[in-house]
């Protein structure tokens, strides 16, 4: 688990833009923008919220998903994405989520769920 958790915060700290990261915050905590989230997600292995920071940020990337996932499925259920077969690993979704929002620094005040699935409906769309 903790070489999972290194190379995510090595990925991280490596490809997602400095201005992206910054220190962890007690605000953050309470993810009002994409800012917040990203600030969890790339927290150093030297901040003293690192290990909260890294469970949060999965926790709730993790949960948004789920809560999609059950209320799309089902006869009635319409997905707005279709992920690949095979599916990616969490971290590697996570990992992808970073590059892309670091890549968007105007979506840093955004919806931080509105901007994970506006990710998720541009990388893997359904096919028609």
């Amino acid at each position: 688990m903790w070489r999972i958790l290194i190379v995510v915060l090595l990925f991280v700290t490596v490809f997602v833009q400095p201005g992206f990261a910054a220190g962890v915050t007690e605000e953050d905590f309470k993810v009002k923008t994409t800012q917040n989230l990203m600030n969890l997600c790339t927290a150093s292995a030297n901040d003293p919220l690192a290990k909260e920071a890294i469970h949060f940020c999965h926790g709730y990337l993790i949960g948004a998903y789920a809560y999609y996932d059950a209320y799309t499925s089902g006869p009635e259920g319409k997905r707005l994405f279709c992920l690949p077969d095979p599916e990616p690993t969490r971290n590697e979704a996570i990992a992808l989520f970073l590059k892309w929002a670091s890549a968007r620094p105007q979506l840093k005040d955004q919806s931080p769920v509105e901007t994970e699935f506006m990710f998720l409906v541009e990388t893997w769309p359904c096919k028609k």
